[in-house]
């Protein structure tokens, strides 16, 4: 005789047999497309530099979130998406994934500074940047709040039936979060245009991932909701453009949302007022050491025969952007008081 299954199970697998996204392959990069990778990453590395110098300086206020060891992230992500065609959206760490999406530098560095000149008319700072011209959404100080966003413009997406798909950014301690979970279930429920991509840089502010999550291997986090995973790299840009490339295309066939788990670093503090007590100086070395992004690309152009002249050269051209955008912060007028409520506070009756 059969034996019945334990009381409160069922004879079905726990994960039932359904097609899975195909695994991802390396992306094999033109010369021209690695110049290109490496001068996007180099830009916000030089950029989130700069920055951090002026908050020292006082030059920005509030809270600042940089960005520097994880470029190989936003670069290798966004540039396999359509400009003008599909969205993105993310957390307060932010001014990576702006720059990776062709937003100018000096718009960027002023609203950092709180100028009028600023993308957000220096109201946003740098936890709350947005440009509904490039389809960038923000910037958003509160843990997770993306997700559920994000949710609501891939809805807006398959609404308007206009192709585009969303790439909502949240971190490994957003992760935990009850709004994420309720995002899962409607994205696939609906089978929303949508790629959850964690950036798992291993630390929620200063705890690591391994004592905040009973499950720390984050691609498996949507499987209860049927929503399937990919684990990448997050330190090599051509990992991560692969990874695009297969989520992309799992998603435009109509699929529903996949989750990509960047395995990626922060070199800094969670934030600027952050010491990074909770690591060692080793620790953070050995990465810079054995996994830089710029560095392993910096590799990969030597090999495809860029010379050390020509990589000084695109050095110099990017100190050049980010200088010019700090002057032009710095420089540029405050807002007006009169401009306190404008955009900002509507009126209904």
């Amino acid at each position: 005789m059969a034996k019945a299954p334990a009381p409160g199970r069922t004879s079905e697998p726990v994960i039932p047999n359904r097609e899975r996204p195909g695994e991802p392959k390396r992306y094999e990069a033109s010369k021209e497309e690695l110049l290109s990778f490496y001068k996007e990453m180099l830009l916000i590395r030089r950029f989130e530099e700069k920055a951090g110098q002026l908050y020292g300086l006082g030059l920005i206020g509030g809270f600042c979130h940089l960005y520097i060891g994880q470029e190989a992230v936003a670069v290798g992500l966004q540039s396999a998406l359509e400009s003008g065609k599909d969205s993105v959206i993310t957390g307060y760490r932010d001014h990576g994934h702006m720059l990776a999406y062709g937003i100018d530098p000096k718009v960027i560095m002023a609203e950092l500074t709180g100028r009028e000149a600023g993308i957000s008319r220096g109201k946003g700072g740098s936890m709350h940047m947005f440009s509904t011209e490039h389809k960038f959404y923000g910037g958003h100080g509160i843990v997770g709040a993306q997700v559920s966003l994000g949710a609501g413009l891939a809805f807006g997406h398959k609404y308007a039936n206009d192709g585009g798909v969303c790439m909502a950014y949240f971190g490994d301690g957003a992760a935990n979060q009850g709004q994420v979970y309720e995002s899962f279930n409607m994205a696939e429920l609906w089978k929303l245009p949508i790629i959850f991509v964690i950036e798992n840089n291993q630390y929620a502010m200063g705890t690591s991932v391994n004592r905040a999550s009973a499950e720390d291997q984050l691609y498996k986090r949507g499987e209860s909701f049927r929503i399937p995973g990919i684990q990448v790299d997050g330190m090599d840009v051509l990992a991560c453009r692969g990874a695009a490339e297969e989520a992309l295309a799992w998603v435009r066939a109509g699929k529903g949302p996949i989750i990509l788990e960047m395995k990626t670093y922060r070199y800094r503090g969670h934030s600027m007022s952050d010491p990074a007590k909770y690591r060692s100086r080793d620790e953070v070395q050995a990465m810079r050491d054995n996994s830089d992004p710029i560095e392993g690309l910096k590799r990969e152009l030597n090999a495809a025969g860029v010379q050390e002249d020509e990589l000084k050269a695109i050095e110099a051209e990017i100190r050049k952007v980010v200088n010019a955008a700090a002057d032009f912060a710095e420089s540029a007028p405050e807002p007006d008081a009169k401009e306190l409520y404008t955009d900002v506070l509507v009126e209904t009756y």
